[in-house]
Formats: structure tokens, C-alpha cells, sequence
């Protein structure tokens, strides 16, 4: 089995920061690229930023300059500095990933985390 575990979730004031982890578990061969979204109630869910294995972002243009994502891959993980925020930003965010596994090197999976609630406050 494959897990994507999140923390750094909370209540923060508008203006302050937070940091997002997802640590990727499991019978783990390799993880290509890696992503956070994020989702409202009643919308659908978007795009955040996006990290290829060789390091290579994209940042959706309502973060960009504000959010960084990267990764350790020693460690499995991704990371989401989040600076600036604005109340706008509430919502809950997922990690996503692309994985191999030991079992099925044949196959790429598209993983999901459980989920993390951010809430910015005015």
C-alpha cells in the first residue's frame, strides 16, 4: 500500500504563513511528478502548484510569487510555503503524486492525500 500523509494545516491570521508536508509512504520504486490542490465546498477541485522529480514548478498565477512548492526526495516529500495569505486561500488541501511501486513497475498510479484544512482569517 502507498500513503500520502499531510500536516501543517491550521487557522492563520491574513497576511501571515504556513508551511504544507505530504510525506509519501509505502512500496515506493519511484514518484515523478508532485502536486497540491485545493478545494472549496461546491466548487471543483484546482490546481495549486505542481513539481517535476528534476525540480521543474508551475504555480497557478493566484499564488505565484506568494506559494512555493518543492520537494526532498530523499525524503518522499513535498512541501508548500505558503507567505502572504489572504482569506481567499481558504480551503482544503490535498497532495497529489504519481507513483511506481515495487509490485507493479508496469504501472503508474495517481495517489491522493487525505486532505488538510487552511483557514486565513481577516
Amino acid at each position: 500500500q502507498v500513503q500520502l500523509v499531510e500536516s501543517g494545516g491550521g487557522l492563520v491570521q491574513a497576511g501571515g504563513s504556513l508551511r504544507l508536508s505530504c510525506a509519501a509512504s509505502g512500496s515506493i520504486f519511484s514518484i515523478t511528478r508532485m502536486a497540491w490542490y485545493r478545494q472549496v465546498p461546491g466548487n471543483q477541485r484546482q490546481l495549486v502548484a505542481g513539481i517535476s522529480s528534476g525540480g521543474s514548478t508551475n504555480h497557478a498565477d493566484s499564488v505565484k510569487g506568494r506559494f512555493t512548492i518543492s520537494r526532498d526526495n530523499a525524503k518522499n516529500t513535498v512541501y508548500l510555503q505558503m507567505n502572504s495569505l489572504k482569506p481567499e486561500a481558504t480551503a482544503v488541501y490535498y497532495c497529489n503524486a504519481f507513483i511506481t511501486t515495487y509490485q507493479r513497475r508496469d504501472v503508474t498510479s495517481t495517489y491522493w492525500g487525505q486532505g488538510t484544512q487552511v483557514t486565513v482569517s481577516s
